[in-house]
Order: C-alpha cells, then structure tokens, then sequence
C-alpha cells in the first residue's frame, strides 16, 4: 500500500487510478464529471419541457385559431430570457448582495466566472449552473402565458417577459434560494425545486396579468376546444418526463437525493392523475383527457418543494392530494363572481399556485430530517417537518418550519400581485395589453399573420397573409 502512494502526480492523485479520472486543463480536480454530466442533462429535460414541450402543449389545447400564436409566445420567451439571464439576471438572482431582496446585476458570460467552481461543494462549473437556472426561469415565465392565450397583444408580451424576469422572478429566486436573500435569516424555506419560486410566482403572475389583459371575447371563453388532442398529449408527455431533470437535478449531484426526487416525482404525478381522472368519472361521468393532464400538472407541481426530502409515502399523500384540492378549487372557481372577472383559460392558478402552495405546505410537513442535513448541509439551519418533530418530542421546531413555510408563501403571493400589476400598468402607457376585438375573432392571422393549418381550396397551399402586409405597427399594438 505504502508503494502505492509513494509517487502522485502533480495533481496529488495516486498513479493507478484511470486516466479518464486524472484531472486535466479541461476537468480539474474540483470537478466530478458524472456530476457535470447529470447536471448539463438535467438541463436539456427541462429546456425540453418548454421547447417543445409547452410549445406543443399550448399550441395544441387552444382554439385552432390561436394555435400559433400561443405556441409563438413561448418560444419567444424562452429565447428573450436566455439572454436577459446572462446578461444580468442570473447574478440578480444568484449573484453577489445588492439588496436584501436582490443580487448585483452583472454578465454572467467571462471565462473566469463561468469557467470556475460551482456555488457551495457543489463540484460543477458555473457554466452548468448559469444554463441549469435558465431553463429553471423560462419555464416559469412560459407558465405565465398560460394564464394570457387567446387574447394578449404580443408586443405587450414582448415587453412584459424581461420586465417581469427582471423585478419578479430574480426577486423571488434570490430570497428564498440563495444565502444573502432575506428570508435566509429565518431560517432555510424547503424549496427542493421550485414549488415557491417558479409555480406560486407564475400562477399568481398570470391571474394577476390575466386581470389586467382583460377576459377573451365572449364567444372564445364560452367554445375554446383543443384543437389536436393527440399533439396536446405529446406536450404533456414532454412535460412530465422532463420533470426529471426538473426535480432530479436540483441536489446539482447524481446522488441518492437525485434518485430519491425522480422517483417520487413520477409516483406522485401518476397518483395525482388518477385521482382526477377518477374525480372528473364521478362528477361528469365520463372521463376527460385534457382533465388527465391537469391532473399530470398538478401532481408534478405539488411534489416539487419536496421531491427530494419525503419518503414515497408521502409522496403517495401528496399525490392524492394534489389530484384533489386544485380539482376542487377549480370547481369552485368556476361557479364564483371572480371566475367572470378574471380569464385563465388553462387554469395556470389551480395547477401552479394552488398545487404549488398545496406542495410547499405538506414538505414542510413530510420532510425528513435526514433528508434535509443531506440537502441543505449539516450546517445550516433546518427543522425536521411537522410530521417528524412530533415524532421526536419536538413540536415546536416544526411549527416555527411551517411558519417559515407560510411566510415564503406569503411573500412570493404579494411580491408577484404587486409587481406584476405595476409592469402591466407600466407596459399599458407604450402598447395596449390586450389585442383589438376585431383582431381577436381572426386570431393568428391578425397577429402574424399565418395560420397553423393553412389549407385552401383542394389540399394546396396559399400564399401567407404576411407577403402582402404592408411593414407598419399593427393597429391593435397602437394604443387607442
């Protein structure tokens, strides 16, 4: 044994080892490549649930005159954030203090900054980490348009999706998830994945800028049947394997906690969906698919905060109640005075912020106290979940967690109703919000000019609208 480790290389490693786990120029020892590999992975399932997968999804449950408008608005998103995210919103979310509330805005984009180590022990690089966190926010401003389709001015939209990247989403990442954000000082809010920062802020976002658009025209709110089903399905197929990576990259390692959260995920969202499909039989009498797939939402949605730190038993609870109560609430929502006021034609509350609160609570909860020191680390501040403090004699431990968990509910509601109602009064004084009335009956031709299924005559192609449009701002984008 002594011989063996007479003679390191420069790097300190014993000569035995492989050669691919030498460190190299390329892979120093502070990085793990099957970290580094999970992680980038992990980062391709979630930018594919938002390209293709909400892109195939929206464009497939609307109207078939909205279908490419709708699909249009995400991809617009998704790409719009990448480059306000290493521009200057990454470090406002994750970078170094600016306020309590938010990091320095900076370029993420040097060598020495990207090409260094990960936050914490984490043994990536920054680059991983940079392009993991962007699919994290275009995936939530994406959700937001959920709540907008069939009737939001897309120059408004364009306006709106840096606007609310920058003051809202970074807000909310840096408070609750890095360690200078302010709600840090009470303690750790479990968070695994995002039930607080991206589900609750983009479900309260949309209801809020849902309120400020103004409702679909009569005839759209009351007929606004999916236009292809089967492509519907295949957005939704997208969505829920890309969850993988959602909930299993967010330990930035390929460890136990990793394995733990992808299992739990799929066990939850497969519970979640039977629930709701066996609500819907009850209630209507027949099974409906686009229920299933709200089902399927909500049931990825609600194990989010806590895929990682419950044991499949609860996450069979969770599942349960994740296919209930936003079924119900939406039940609800639809017999009240303020379903008429407010238009969210997917349900974007129900299945993100009702299932995302839904999510927060019961981690806090079911989360397991061993669990939490692997995650959050032995030194940091964390109580067990409620379920196990009592098992230990400590209640109040977990009643001052569930504390910590409502108060970052709590702020993420507020912050996200505040300014998502001022960028839509700011964006309203440059561009109406919502399209003309005359313009939402023709739909995607009016917005862009093109169609999704632009068959005439026998099966042969016309020419698009767009070749003979005049390059002038459309009227409806004018403010009146």
């Amino acid at each position: 044994m002594e011989n063996l480790l007479l003679e390191y290389d420069e790097y300190d490693y014993p000569p035995h080892l492989p050669s691919g786990l030498l460190p190299t120029d390329a892979s120093p020892e502070w990085l793990t490549k099957a970290d580094n590999a999970w992680v980038l992975i992990a980062a391709a399932l979630v930018g594919l649930q938002s390209v293709p997968g909400l892109i195939i999804l929206y464009g497939s449950m609307v109207k078939k005159k909205w279908a490419v408008n709708s699909a249009f608005m995400a991809l617009y998103a998704f790409a719009t954030v990448l480059l306000c995210w290493v521009l200057w919103a990454h470090q406002m979310s994750f970078g170094s203090k600016l306020t309590p509330l938010c990091g320095k805005p900076a370029f993420a984009l040097s060598e020495s900054y990207l090409l260094g180590p990960g936050p914490g022990d984490h043994h990536i690089p920054i680059a991983t980490y940079v392009f993991y966190e962007f699919a994290f926010a275009a995936i939530t401003v994406i959700l937001i348009a959920g709540s907008l389709l069939g009737r939001m001015n897309f120059y408004a939209w364009m306006l709106f999706v840096p606007l609310w990247l920058t003051f809202s989403y970074s807000v909310g990442a840096y408070s609750i998830w890095s360690g200078n954000g302010f709600l840090q000082k009470y303690g750790e809010i479990i968070d695994f994945s995002g039930g607080y920062v991206i589900h609750l802020s983009s479900g309260v976002a949309g209801f809020t800028a849902a309120y400020w658009v103004g409702p679909r025209i009569p005839h759209d709110r009351q007929h606004f049947p999916p236009n292809n089903i089967i492509h519907m399905l295949g957005g939704a197929g997208l969505l829920w394997l890309g969850w993988s990576g959602f909930n299993g990259g967010s330990p930035l390692s390929a460890n136990m906690l990793s394995a733990l959260a992808i299992l739990n995920t799929h066990f939850c969202t497969a519970i979640s969906l039977l629930v709701w499909m066996g609500l819907d039989m009850y209630y209507y009498k027949k099974s409906s698919v686009s229920g299933a797939v709200q089902g399927m939402i909500t049931g990825l949605v609600c194990i989010t905060p806590g895929a990682g730190l419950v044991e499949p038993w609860a996450a069979l609870v969770m599942g349960v109640l994740a296919g209930f109560v936003p079924w119900y609430t939406m039940m609800v929502h639809k017999r009240s005075t303020l379903y008429q006021l407010v238009d969210d034609p997917l349900a974007v509350f129900h299945t993100h912020s009702v299932a995302g609160l839904l999510g927060g609570i019961l981690s806090g909860i079911f989360a397991k106290p061993s669990y939490l020191r692997m995650y959050y680390g032995a030194e940091k501040l964390h109580r067990p979940g409620l379920v196990y403090s009592v098992a230990q004699g400590q209640l109040r431990d977990g009643l001052i967690q569930m504390g910590y968990q409502l108060l970052g509910a709590g702020f993420i509601f507020v912050w996200n109703v505040v300014m998502t109602s001022l960028i839509c009064i700011f964006i309203s004084r440059f561009v109406n919000l919502r399209m003309s009335d005359d313009a939402l009956k023709v739909g995607d031709d009016a917005a862009h000019g093109e169609e999704a299924y632009a068959l005439w005559g026998d099966g042969e192609l016309g020419p698009p609208m767009r070749l003979h449009m005049t390059p002038r701002l459309p009227s409806f984008c004018r403010r009146s």
